[in-house]
Formats: structure tokens, sequence, C-alpha cells
């Protein structure tokens, strides 16, 4: 090879590895960032043991009375209109709590039940049958990361209403049944919402939660699809496996579209070692974090 050549070879190498730099420093700036969120999964677990700490929240305890005045309160301080509607449902006072903020119609809703079981009857001990649950997972980890929305969502999120269902989870007891809140709020509710996204059970330290079958499809992949762009793939399992009676039926059951988000294979559900060493802010964060991007991303396309 002539000296020439040889020049003429190492321009042309040169080029191409600036090309090639020019080209990697392009798209490594014009790749889109994650998405930032506020939401802060420590916070929700902090939440998660305030609400274990007023005792039992079974429907007509103090307890009960004491968490929903807890929620208004931390609502109102994030900026939220609060209404508690009060009802009755099989001769049982019904409390739902809605907030929002705004004038807007909400698009979205976002729901979790606040109330925990009045007998732990799927306790291994006899003896616990009778007592209450603690409801750390099966109540409170919704809640908690409901609220914690409510604190970190951007102030122009005004498409969304927040609520905290009473009653969903005394079914196979005398007198109630599942769901009565959401069942109550249903029938009437004065609008349309596009989509509901239930949270219940999410905060289990071991967090597998698979696609419900009960669910809107196209809802579910949307989430599921955004846990995974976050790193969530692993606690969002992109499977079909529970059919489930929860808060999100009676929407599905007014062809509104709704998903249950909710990791059924707890171990300590309906017992009364449902309590919040089970539960981690690393789970909440993850359901947390994930809703907290997909509810963003819906105001913007609005």
């Amino acid at each position: 090879m002539t000296q020439r050549s040889v020049r003429v070879y190492l321009t042309a190498i040169t080029l191409l590895l600036a090309a090639a730099l020019a080209w990697y420093a392009y798209s490594y700036l014009t790749q889109p960032e994650p998405a930032p969120t506020d939401f802060d999964g420590f916070r929700a677990y902090e939440d998660v043991k305030t609400q274990v700490a007023f005792g039992p929240r079974t429907p007509g305890s103090e307890g009960h009375a004491k968490i929903r005045e807890w929620m208004r309160a931390e609502l109102e301080s994030a900026g939220w209109e609060v209404d508690i509607q009060a009802s009755e449902r099989l001769g049982n006072p019904i409390y739902n709590l809605v907030a929002m903020r705004g004038d807007e119609t909400p698009q979205i809703i976002l729901g979790a039940h606040y109330d925990s079981r009045i007998y732990a009857d799927n306790d291994p001990e006899v003896a616990n049958h009778t007592k209450p649950t603690p409801g750390a997972n099966d109540g409170a980890s919704g809640v908690a990361v409901v609220l914690e929305l409510a604190r970190s969502l951007p102030g122009d999120v005004t498409n969304v209403a927040l609520v905290f269902f009473d009653a969903e989870d005394n079914g196979r007891i005398e007198g109630w049944d599942w769901i009565l809140g959401s069942r109550e709020f249903v029938e009437n509710i004065a609008y349309r919402p596009n989509a509901v996204v239930i949270v219940d059970m999410i905060g289990d330290a071991d967090l597998n939660i698979f696609q419900e079958r009960n669910s809107d499809s196209a809802l579910t992949d949307e989430i599921w699809a955004i846990a995974g762009g976050l790193g969530y793939g692993d606690r969002f399992v992109p499977q079909y496996k529970h059919s489930m009676l929860d808060d999100h039926t009676p929407f599905l059951e007014a062809g509104i579209p709704a998903v249950d988000i909710i990791d059924f294979d707890y171990p300590y559900w309906h017992t009364v070692e449902d309590t919040p060493d089970k539960v981690t802010a690393e789970s909440l964060a993850a359901v947390g974090q994930t809703l907290w991007v997909w509810v963003v991303g819906q105001n913007l396309q609005n």
C-alpha cells in the first residue's frame, strides 16, 4: 500500500469513527427521558402503618370513623376538595369518600377500599376467625397509593377523581355482601369516565400482580406496558390469572372500562397476620409510580 493510500485509508476510518460517535451522541441526546415522578413509596408505607394504628376499620367502628377524617385531612392538605357521600345498603351505613380538584368532569377514577374485614375467617387458627383483620395489605395498601398520588400528581391534573370505597370486604357475612360501596357509587354516578383503575392488595413484599381476567384488556395492556418500561416487569406479570369480584366490577357492569390491579396470591389474606411487616415501600412505589406515569400521560392526551 502506498503512503498516499495509507493516508486515504486512515482519513476514511477517522471520518467513519466521527460519524459513528456523532450518531451515538445524537441518539443518546434525543432519547426521551424517563418520566419524572414524585411518588414516594416510603411516605406511602408510613400511611399503611398509620391506618393499621387506627385499629380495625370495620364499618361502624371507631377506626372506621377515624380513617375517614384522616383521609379527608390528608386530601384537603394536598389541595383536593373532598365529599363524603353517605348512603345505606342492606341496612348498613355506607360512606364513600370522593376527592376532586378543579371543575373538569373526571375522565379517570382511581379507587381503593378503606374498610377492613370484620372476621379473619381465613386464618389458620380457628380461634382467630372471630377477630377483625388488621388489613395492612388488604385495604391500607391501596388507600396509601391513592393518597400518595393525591400528593404527588402535578397540579394541572384536574381530570381525575379519587374514590375511597366503603364496605368492600365483608362478603360471606350475614347482613353484608362484597363491594357495597362501589355498587352504591356506580348506581348514582352523574358522569361517565373513560377509565377506572382499582388498586387492592398491592403492597405485598413478594409482589406479583397478574393481569385480572375480567378487567378491560386495552386498559390492562396500557398499564402493564408502562410498568415494564419503568423496570417493574417482574412485579406486573404480563399473564392473565385470577378472575376477581372487586370494586371494578360495578363499573364493568355499567359498560365503563375498568381494571383491577391486585396481587391475590397473598398468604395473609383475611388473617390476623395481614400486618405492615408484610408490606414494603418498594412494592407500593412500583404500583404508585406506574400509575403516576399513566395518569400524567392520559392528562397530556386530553
